[in-house]
Order: C-alpha cells, then structure tokens, then sequence
C-alpha cells in the first residue's frame, strides 16, 4: 500500500502542472472534441513511458547495485529543486489562466498526431516519466508493481478527469489565482516525496 501511494501521490504530482500536453488535452475537452481518444492517447503513453522507466532502472540496479544509491539521491535532488520552483511560483508569480475559447476544429487524424506529438517529442515527459518515476521506484524494490500500478493510474485518472471535466473546471483555469494554488499543492507534496525519500533505507 505503501507503495501504490506513493506512485499514485508522485504521478499526480508531476502531471499536475500545465504544459502543453495538458493544454491541448483541456483545450480539447472544452470543445467537446475526440475527448475520449486524446485522454486514452495520454494516458496509455503515460503508462508505456512509466513502465519503461521503472523497470528499465531495476535491470540498471541488477547490473549496478550502487545505482539505486544514485537513483536515490537524484530524485531527492529532482524532486526537491521541483517541489521548490513550484512553491516560488506560488508564492511570487501571477499565475496563467487558460480557456478554450477560440479554437479551431481539427480532423481527427490531426488531432491524434498533434497530441503523440505533445506527449512523445516532449523532453520533459521522458524527465518525469523515465527518469524521475525510475528512479523514486527503486526505493520500492519488492513492491515495483504497486509503485508503477499507482503512477499509471493517476495518470489515467488526470486525463480523463481534465478531458471530460473541462466544462466545469473552466472557471478555475481562467484565474491565475487557482494556479498558484495548485502550484503550491504540487510543491507540498513534492518536498513531502523527497523528505519519505530521505528517510529510507536501501
């Protein structure tokens, strides 16, 4: 259990913060528009991506054991410089906002490339998914699957949410306020990560 939250709680963290990939994915769901497609284009490449990254740094750690040292520290280090940069955002930046407001409609095939493109082409996807998810799973050596299990599932959770509740949380995202709350919340549980992190032995 121990684990699976801590997957599910790292997943949610990271994929909070806007980017492009959640943009288009909101942008989208306020028009209505191949919502479905796009939140399950996002999250099976979420889980592919995470997949990848944990199990890639256990057979790393099986062939190197005092890489799971490094892999410790370096998401200590990740997660703290994040958990940071977000609680100054909070604290000091005016925030965004976003609406779908005058988006053009696109053809499906359009579409879909547009969001693989977003998720694929992003250097910071592969960050967050393969190497910061990676290494924090090493910690959980005997419960990687849980670990793996939560983080996809928060981000199947997220897209959908974000895709098919885009209507409702429209008011939210046209007010920077918001986002420096949610900039603070992802900040919170980032350094809460990284302190657990600290704490363990491996």
């Amino acid at each position: 259990m121990d684990a699976f939250v801590a997957g599910i709680t790292l997943g949610f963290s990271l994929i909070l913060a806007i980017g492009s990939q959640n943009a288009f994915v909101l942008k989208q769901g306020l028009k209505q528009q191949y919502v479905f497609s796009i939140c399950a284009v996002c999250a099976l490449s979420d889980a592919i991506l995470i997949t990848i990254g944990v199990y890639g740094m256990t057979t790393i750690v099986s062939f190197v054991p005092k890489f799971s040292l490094f892999a410790k520290y370096f998401g200590i280090t990740f997660l703290l410089f994040y958990g940071i940069q977000n609680l100054r955002s909070a604290i000091w930046h005016s925030g965004s906002s976003m609406t779908g407001e005058g988006a053009d409609s696109l053809p499906f095939a359009k579409v879909i490339l547009t969001c693989l493109a977003f998720t694929w082409l992003n250097p910071h996807v592969y960050l967050d998914t393969v190497l910061l998810i990676g290494s924090v799973s090493t910690n959980y050596a005997e419960q990687q699957f849980f670990f793996t299990v939560g983080a996809v599932l928060a981000s199947f959770i997220f897209f959908f949410m974000l895709g098919f509740g885009a209507r409702l949380l429209t008011p939210i995202f046209s007010k920077p306020m918001y986002w420096r709350v949610l900039d603070g919340i992802i900040g919170i549980f980032m350094l809460s990560i990284a302190y657990k992190l600290m704490l363990m032995d491996i």
